[in-house]
């Protein structure tokens, strides 16, 4: 199996090049996040099976929604949204300052996000696929939502967990932390967040076979990930150079 995972980022200016991408990409799994919903359509278009639901909703400037995708070349028998809580009103009011004041940039308020799992059918029996985008907040919800999706996992199925985690852990973007919301330790421990996500992995007996590449460049570390079971053999794993327009570099992993 091969599989794709990108972040495709709503305001992406390049969306020809974008389709062109995904539609020659070789893939049996492609998971998208952020889709936009102009950007929707032309998806429905190729030859590939889809499910999709809402990512979130933005609130702010221009209201738009954004969509979380998941293309199969094979069949898929069943999909399940699982809802995110709502942050926003709990937030202290250093965040919603934050936010406001990057707005013009398309930060905004964002309210009805959920992950997405499928169950595809392939030659060697079904599998079960998540697509998260966690939330840009803190460590401690990042790893809420990852639970909550998690707890969705048939473990009488091989899985693959897909994403933007927004994982933080380097110290030029660790403040996020405590500017939405989290504790000042948050900032400065900022390695502990990547600790505490690699060991839920293995306790959830996932494979990271891209831990430590960068696939966000401002970010500077891992932010997207392909997480496998050990059902699965590893043949090869990258980080594609060319982000096509958006602020993520697409990932990509290859499984027997």
């Amino acid at each position: 199996m091969k599989i794709y995972s990108w972040n495709i980022l709503f305001r992406n200016r390049e969306l020809d090049r974008a389709f062109k991408f995904i539609s020659e990409s070789d893939f049996d799994i492609f998971c998208l996040q952020e889709v936009p919903e102009t950007f929707l359509e032309r998806l429905h278009s190729l030859p590939y099976h889809l499910v999709e639901t809402v990512d979130a909703n933005h609130l702010f400037r221009v209201p738009s929604t954004h969509r979380i995708v998941i293309l199969s070349r094979n069949e898929i028998v069943q999909s399940k949204r699982i809802p995110f809580p709502d942050y926003w009103p709990e937030l202290p009011w250093r965040a919603k300052a934050l936010v406001w004041l990057l707005s013009p940039l398309g930060w905004s308020k964002r309210t009805n996000r959920a992950a997405l799992f499928a169950d595809v059918v392939t030659s060697a029996g079904t599998v079960r696929i998540f697509n998260l985008h966690l939330v840009l907040a803190t460590p401690e919800k990042r790893l809420r939502e990852f639970e909550q999706s998690l707890a969705e996992r048939d473990p009488s199925l091989p899985t693959i967990v897909c994403g933007d985690f927004n994982t933080i852990e380097a110290p030029h973007v660790s403040i996020l932390s405590w500017l939405l919301g989290g504790r000042v330790s948050d900032a400065f421990l900022y390695r502990r967040e990547r600790t505490h996500i690699e060991r839920r992995f293995v306790e959830h007996e996932l494979i990271n076979p891209l831990r430590g590449k960068v696939t966000h460049s401002f970010g500077g570390s891992q932010l997207d990930h392909i997480l496998v079971s050990h059902s699965f053999t590893i043949k090869n794993a990258e980080v594609l150079s060319d982000r096509i327009g958006s602020d993520h570099h697409p990932i990509r992993v290859e499984v027997e």
